[in-house]
């Protein structure tokens, strides 16, 4: 039986002292399957998370992480065109309710989430997209176009912040803003296109949001923390504004304040990138696949180890100081 190396873990806990080096039976594709050898693995917090079981209990026996990567399809399953075969790919959902992600020199997944990746990308940007691109595409995007707006995202230094600036950008908003908390996140939000970055800390943050748009307040927000920004959100958004959001860690059961938002005829988004209708995913891998022909993104990353040293990765997301996507190694000469 053919063998692979993989990272993977049998309990939840401390990264360097769960996620384990091992040999693992090569995966072979099913009907309607890919098999990838994967180059570049992506870690996001979420993968942090449910390693460390803040999200409960590891979700199977043995698990091999990760959602997202990018790689070259080895083999296909029945009723998949063979002429994939040696396709450069980015992967999506790779680990969604499977045990087998993309933290092992071979996974093998649903057609649909090999997605090709245009020659002018390379495998680490390949690897950064699947969770935060998604995201911040369906964000922006999710309630129709953003040209003339005046746009708002929240943690502009994310990884999710960093894509939702450059693509609001690339969909001709009036302004882009950005929150930060000052510093290298300020410097690295504005490097990324955000024509005014505003530190969310200030007790002035929502005067300074309204002055980026010289009065007009915001029409559409990206949201990385609802509960705890909902202050300032009520005060910069327009009337049939959206804020689009996919996290609220610090208050995560917030005060709604309906009556006043429906008023104004203001939309409140949930967003879960794990779960988006076909639609939405396809029109965002359409902008992605054309931004990467086009070399249109920038990609930074923070942290970058190979398979043995993947804790390494694991333990940069667990907080937020890092700036950039954390990446594995996995193989070479894919």
């Amino acid at each position: 039986m053919p063998m692979m190396r993989a990272l993977a873990y049998d309990r939840c806990g401390p990264a360097r002292e769960v996620l384990t080096l091992r040999d693992l039976p090569r995966p072979e594709p099913g009907p309607g399957e890919v098999l990838v050898r994967v180059a570049v693995s992506g870690v996001n917090p979420s993968d942090a998370k449910t390693r460390a079981g803040t999200r409960g209990p590891a979700p199977f026996a043995l698990v091999v992480p990760h959602s997202d990567g990018a790689g070259r399809i080895e083999a296909v399953g029945a009723g998949v065109d063979p002429g994939r075969v040696g396709q450069r790919v980015w992967l999506w959902n790779a680990a969604w309710k499977r045990p087998m992600g993309s933290a092992a020199e071979f996974v093998a997944l649903p057609a649909q989430q090999a997605v090709p990746l245009p020659d002018a990308a390379s495998y680490a940007d390949g690897a950064c997209l699947g969770i935060p691109a998604m995201t911040a595409h369906r964000c922006l995007f999710s309630d129709g176009p953003i040209e003339g707006l005046d746009v708002l995202v929240t943690g502009g230094a994310g990884s999710v912040g960093a894509y939702a600036v450059q693509m609001a950008r690339l969909g001709r908003a009036r302004t882009v803003t950005a929150t930060t908390s000052g510093g290298a996140k300020a410097e690295h939000a504005a490097a990324m296109g955000a024509q005014a970055v505003v530190n969310y800390r200030e007790s002035d943050a929502a005067d300074r949001i309204l002055a980026a748009t010289r009065g007009r307040g915001i029409d559409r927000i990206v949201e990385v923390e609802f509960g705890a920004n909902l202050g300032v959100t009520r005060a910069v958004l327009n009337a049939n504004g959206t804020v689009a959001a996919y996290g609220s860690m610090a208050e995560p059961e917030p005060r709604l304040p309906f009556y006043p938002m429906m008023f104004a005829a203001q939309t409140l988004r949930m967003v879960l990138v794990y779960l988006l209708p076909l639609p939405a995913r396809n029109a965002a891998i359409a902008d992605l696949t054309d931004w990467l022909a086009r070399g249109a993104l920038r990609h930074p990353v923070a942290l970058r180890v190979p398979l043995a040293e993947g804790w390494r990765a694991h333990e940069a997301c667990e907080g937020n100081d890092r700036i950039g996507a954390a990446l594995i190694d996995v193989a070479e000469g894919v």
